[in-house]
């Protein structure tokens, strides 16, 4: 859709779907309101609001998104879905603090067009008319929004608030991150069962949208939670992400050697894996592991190391000493099987194998 302060806005085809909804959901409101404007004019003005509402929807991310960038966080994009809206920031804020403010500034930005919108709505907009009908709607959808997002549940707003609070009086982002996982899983259920206990309490039989539209947002409140807890789990097992701690012995063989030769020479030295060098013994590429073992056994003795290696480019080549989210950091720049470890001095140490470090995130 644009760029609003360098932030790229894409909308997912899934936004027609909720568009419709909206549409055709509301315009027996809006027909009751308006009926002068006949049966083409209020699906006209329901579309309308859906598209008005989406746009208070990209403000409130946009809310996320500029705090953000305030702080020096990279924002990837915001894209408008089914269910909302949602920020793609790189990198976590650094202090609870930070994650609070960023957190925050959506939800208060929707409580403060609600706000405007019901002092226009009261106040400066005719009492009757389209104009006033979607003022009205939206300041309430507003108010409905900034407060849904400011429940003390993950992956809500007010969900990463409350991981903030956790973690400023635990000083542990991983428990301020579980605690608010299981209270985001704990939200879930009860947008799923309190409309129901509400409805059977009063007498009255419960609304087939709004048991769809609980159902819905219940399951993308739960299924975000268990997300958060997955990451978590994860973070947990940063401290064992050691690059020298995970690297395998490497040897280093020429381009022309035959594999079955340099696979015998692996095993002879205990390595586990192939650096290919010139003839100067400069390291020039890593003999990839998935095309040896994707190489039948009859073939390796006339298949030459050199047709199974990557060269080395300079992003494949990582510092030993590196650890914990510097070393996930390095590895996402360019994404690959192996990569080459090196000592300050340049000295080679070993090469670092992906699927070792997969391991290390096994059963999280």
């Amino acid at each position: 859709m644009g760029r609003p302060f360098g932030i790229p806005v894409y909308v997912s085809p899934t936004w027609l779907i909720v568009a419709a909804f909206i549409t055709i959901t509301l315009q027996p409101a809006f027909a009751s309101r308006l009926p002068e404007y006949g049966e083409a004019g209020t699906y006209a003005v329901a579309l309308a609001f859906a598209v008005l509402l989406y746009v208070s929807v990209l403000l409130h991310e946009l809310a996320h998104c500029v705090v953000a960038k305030h702080y020096g966080l990279p924002v990837r994009r915001i894209t408008l879905y089914l269910l909302g809206g949602v920020s793609e920031i790189e990198r976590e804020p650094e202090t609870a603090g930070r994650e609070f403010n960023v957190a925050f500034a959506g939800p208060l930005l929707s409580l403060g067009l609600a706000g405007v919108g019901y002092l226009a709505y009261r106040y400066a907009v005719p009492p009757e008319g389209v104009v006033s009908v979607l003022v009205m709607q939206l300041w309430w959808s507003n108010l409905v929004v900034g407060v849904f997002n400011l429940l003390p549940g993950l992956p809500l707003d007010g969900g990463r608030m409350l991981r903030a609070a956790v973690w400023k009086v635990s000083s542990d982002s991983g428990t301020g991150t579980v605690a608010a996982a299981w209270v985001g899983r704990t939200v879930a259920v009860a947008v799923v069962v309190v409309p129901l206990i509400l409805a059977l309490a009063s007498g009255q039989e419960p609304r087939l949208e709004m048991l769809v539209w609980g159902i819905v947002l219940g399951s993308f409140i739960w299924f975000g939670a268990t997300q958060s807890l997955r990451v978590a789990r994860a973070r947990a097992r940063l401290p064992k992400l050691r690059a020298r701690a995970l690297a395998r012995r490497a040897i280093p063989v020429t381009s022309e050697v035959p594999l079955s030769e340099g696979l015998r020479r692996a095993r002879e030295a205990g390595a586990g894996a192939m650096v290919l060098v010139d003839h100067d013994g400069h390291p020039i590429g890593i003999v990839n592991e998935a095309a040896v073992t994707a190489t039948p056994e009859q073939r390796r003795p006339w298949v030459n190391v050199g047709s199974l290696s990557r060269a080395l480019e300079p992003a494949l080549v990582l510092g030993a000493d590196l650890e914990g989210e510097s070393l996930l950091d390095a590895m996402r720049e360019t994404p690959a099987g192996e990569y080459l470890l090196v000592e300050r001095g340049g000295e080679i140490y070993g090469v670092l194998a992906t699927a070792d470090v997969n391991r290390v995130f096994s059963g999280v």
